[in-house]
């Protein structure tokens, strides 16, 4: 039965990155989202942005999308590098099992 330690890696990998996301990223992501849609809503009525609803929805939906995108850079990024580990592990043991293999005469 072949082991799937690369899989179970990247699990281990992704659920890192996810709990690294709610500590750090989450609020960098909505400040960075919220920068970026302050910056849109200046650029379409002039700065200083006057608080009308759709200057605030604008900056809104930046900051949502700037969460989503720090969330699934963060997850994608851990669960390669723990499937990465995965592979070198698999690889490693598969080298082993070829050296004991080998019958010494």
């Amino acid at each position: 039965m072949k082991e799937r330690i690369a899989i179970k890696m990247a699990y281990m990998g992704g659920g890192a990155g996810l709990v690294l996301f709610l500590v750090f990223g989450l609020m960098f992501g909505s400040f960075i989202g919220g920068v970026v849609g302050l910056n849109i809503s200046g650029l379409l009525f002039g700065i200083p942005v006057e608080p009308g609803i759709i200057s605030r929805m604008i900056i809104a939906a930046s900051m949502i999308l700037g969460v989503m995108v720090t969330a699934l850079v963060s997850v994608t990024l851990f669960s390669a590098v723990g499937w990465l580990f995965g592979k070198l592990i698999e690889a490693a043991g598969a080298e082993r099992v070829e050296e004991s293999s080998v019958k010494t005469e």
